[in-house]
């Protein structure tokens, strides 16, 4: 759905990108730079209580997520290595979010929202892992309503809000990126079960009898 941001975004930090490229300054070291930064503030700031503080510590990182991509276009050194490492670390900085956000929320008495934070956690990490299976699969899956970065945009912005002060924000976007998370992981299989049905079966699964459906060994190698 923010797709469209990007091109405006990419023009902005694009400037940044070229500078960082003049420097030995590589992008896995903005991605693990950025994935330390994120976690740090997310584990540090909203624990205690300071939302809008670490909603704009996150923020600020979130942006690595972009400047590595561009710097690695510039250089030249786009690769398997640097998408793979983007993508896992990328995992651990949302998953760093949530638990920011539960531990708050258990601390200051409200569990039945830390449940809901918790079934964003989950739910968006089986968002992400469906487009990765799928695409090993040969599959594209670049679809849903509620992709990585309108999760965030969601977490981030009511946590935001909450931090100064406005009632009820954290409680209504929490339950809307449940539902959209939820909503997003069925697109997903949807796409896939079709998709899977109008191709044949793809090298990673074809000619081994002993995997089962996910491609995984159903049992001990024989010896």
């Amino acid at each position: 759905m923010l797709n469209a941001l990007r091109p405006a975004l990419t023009r902005v930090l694009t400037p940044v990108a070229d500078a960082l490229a003049r420097t030995p300054v590589t992008p896995n070291a903005i991605t693990i730079t950025g994935t330390v930064g994120m976690v740090a503030g997310a584990l540090w700031l909203f624990p205690t209580g300071h939302l809008f503080a670490g909603t704009l510590v996150c923020t600020g990182f979130v942006l690595a997520d972009m400047l590595d991509g561009l710097l690695a276009r510039i250089k030249g050194t786009t690769g398997a290595w640097g998408a793979f490492l983007d993508s896992t670390l990328d995992r651990i900085s949302d998953a760093a979010v949530f638990a920011g956000l539960t531990i708050w929320l258990v601390r200051t008495g409200q569990e039945g929202l830390a449940w809901v934070a918790l079934f964003c956690l989950v739910a968006g990490m089986m968002v992400s892992y469906a487009k990765a299976r799928a695409e090993g699969l040969g599959i594209p899956c670049n679809v849903g309503v509620a992709e990585r970065t309108e999760r965030l945009l969601i977490t981030l912005v009511a946590a935001g809000l909450t931090g100064l002060g406005v009632p009820y924000v954290l409680t209504i976007g929490l339950w809307a990126l449940a539902v959209l998370s939820v909503v997003t992981f069925g697109q997903r299989v949807a796409v896939v079960r079709r998709g899977a049905a109008a191709q044949p079966v793809p090298p990673v699964l074809a000619g081994n009898p002993g995997r089962d459906h996910g491609g995984e060994p159903d049992g001990p190698a024989p010896s």
